[in-house]
């Protein structure tokens, strides 16, 4: 009996007593998944629901009184042990035992699926994110989109959802000349053009060009530029690719700005914003009048020169999107991007979407990184790549994911870096490496899973207990941390896990302690029923890693 089970019984129990006549309620009316919560205080029960107090009134009654109509039926459900009303309509509910330890088999049994879930079956998402510009290296700023991207798309597949990762190349515009200029200059051992780009990392784009292509050097400026700018954005865009992939970040499709322009996407998107009604002229320019839905200010699409701006870009992109099928586009953007807001927000509205569903946009707030140094090859950057190779991947990954995007971080290097249990990221872990290694030492022993010794009424110790209700909420967690787009919730949840087990590691053996005079005792039912706690404690710690992008140590 977990969180969710217990939650549809008290639906069912519900619906019987609307149709007994007993509540007054139509079955619209109840909800799919009732609310379950834990009680503050324990003394209370494992569990407790509001739901009286949620629809009493609609009811017609008091919330106690409907409370009191729904207590003994689920006093009757199975592996519920008491149930009690309290307050002004709380249904405080006690598991017994048995149900309650069941969980360890449940998890063991699922595996890695355990903490999957339905709830977004059906949707089909596509999350933008990093999209960096493809003149420069990734840094400090991107990795924080990268480890939240990937891992609210992580936790939405296991929320049923078909999920796309996207990165859209910026590789459409003057920038791209400026870029292959910079290069160019630095081939010709000048410095680089007012507004270029001034790297370390320009001087190796340029090498690695010439070692290609030697005469590339020697020809007209005008004449080599296309290829110039094709390759050097070729290489950027490799080195992109392979520090992301360094990151254990993996996208499904990489966008091109240019395509669209090139195949005409951008003039059949303002055909198609013009036939919803929402387009008109004006000095000479073609605009889109996105403060019909809540934009500050109408946006131009074509200048009067005849020129897309780079928000027609933007319309095609989305009009994309749409059109590949993606009924949930979620942007990722920079702190820098507030204003993107409402004008993508209006631009789904006229393009015929609901705002309001169709679209998601998360800004995400500024990191810094405390005795990180600028990078040599980029100047005035810290480089994503730097960062991993001083801090680690599981490091970064973790501590960018346990705050929620809206708030500014400032990461500890010196944290990260130790191993004690300060350190989030080690102290989850290195429970999971030590419930790896009590599973060693119980198979060296002999204390092995096997149903036919499993009885989940032995798990009854208090730190048990506790340990179960933090493993029971592991779906649930996971269900609200890919609704609401907050992996922390999700990063959170696995210390209090660790937690959970490391308290039960120091009370309760798996294996029997020795007797006084060496001898080794056999193993008891409840050594073996912790055997079974134990390696679901394992796998839920996987599992919840796993969905931050996080690895999971056999051993520390």
């Amino acid at each position: 009996m977990n969180p969710e089970k217990l939650s549809e019984a008290i639906a069912h129990t519900l619906h019987s007593a609307i149709e007994a006549g007993e509540i007054d309620l139509p079955a619209d009316a109840v909800p799919e998944a009732p609310r379950v919560d834990r009680p503050k205080s324990r003394d209370h029960g494992d569990w407790a629901t509001n739901i009286a107090m949620q629809l009493g009134k609609r009811a017609g009654m008091n919330p106690r009184q409907f409370a009191e109509i729904l207590a003994p039926k689920l006093q009757a459900l199975d592996g519920v042990a008491k149930v009690e009303v309290a307050g002004p309509g709380f249904i405080n509910i006690v598991l017994d035992a048995a149900a309650a330890g069941e969980l360890a088999r449940t998890i063991v049994e699922a595996g890695d699926v355990f903490g999957h879930n339905d709830q977004a079956a059906g949707d089909i998402v596509n999350v933008e994110f990093v999209s960096a510009n493809p003149t420069g290296p990734l840094h400090i700023g991107h990795t924080r989109w990268a480890a939240l991207g990937d891992a609210i798309g992580r936790l939405l597949r296991a929320s049923g959802a078909k999920v796309t990762n996207e990165y859209y190349i910026n590789d459409y515009g003057a920038q791209l000349d400026v870029f292959a200029s910079s290069v160019w200059s630095r081939m010709h051992g000048e410095e680089v053009p007012e507004g270029g780009y001034p790297g370390q990392y320009i001087f190796e784009i340029a090498d690695a060009i010439l070692a290609e292509d030697p005469d590339i050097k020697d020809q007209p400026f005008e004449e080599v530029l296309p290829r110039l700018r094709t390759r050097a954005y070729e290489l950027q865009l490799d080195e992109i690719k392979h520090t992301l992939n360094a990151f254990q970040v993996h996208f499904d499709v990489w966008f091109s700005e240019a395509e669209l322009h090139a195949n005409g996407a951008v003039e059949d998107a303002l055909e198609r914003l013009k036939a919803q009604g929402h387009t008109f002229e004006e000095e000479g320019a073609f605009w889109l009048r996105t403060t019909d839905f809540g934009d500050d200010k109408d946006r131009v699409l074509i200048k009067a020169d005849d020129k897309p701006t780079y928000f027609a870009g933007d319309a095609a992109y989305y009009l994309s999107k749409k059109d590949r099928g993606f009924d949930q586009k979620i942007y990722l953007l920079g702190a820098d991007h507030h204003g993107y807001v409402n004008r993508l927000r209006a631009l789904a509205a006229c393009a015929g979407d609901d705002m309001d569903v169709n679209i998601e946009i998360l800004i995400g707030q500024l990191i810094s990184v405390d005795g990180a140094k600028l990078s040599k090859r980029a100047g005035n950057i810290i480089e994503l790549k730097d960062l991993i190779e001083w801090l680690g991947v599981d490091a970064l990954r973790y501590s960018l994911a346990r705050y929620p995007n809206d708030s500014p971080i400032e990461i500890d290097p010196e944290l990260l870096r130790a191993q004690t249990n300060d350190n989030p990221v080690f102290y989850v872990q290195y429970a999971h490496a030590r419930s790896c290694s009590a599973a060693r030492t119980a198979d060296a022993q002999g204390v092995v899973r096997d149903p036919a010794t499993f009885d989940a009424s032995a798990l009854n110790h208090p730190t048990e207990e506790e340990l179960l209700s933090k493993l029971a909420q592991f779906p649930s967690i996971v269900g609200s941390a890919a609704k609401l787009r907050q992996p922390h919730r999700l990063a959170r949840h696995l210390e209090s896990i660790a937690a959970a087990y490391h308290a039960w590691y120091a009370a309760a053996r798996i294996v029997p302690a020795p007797e006084h005079d060496g001898a080794k005792p056999e193993p008891q039912t409840v050594n073996y029923s912790r055997r079974w706690l134990n390696d679901a404690t394992t796998q839920v710690l996987a599992n919840g890693l796993g969905l931050l992008g996080v690895s999971a140590p056999e051993k520390m």
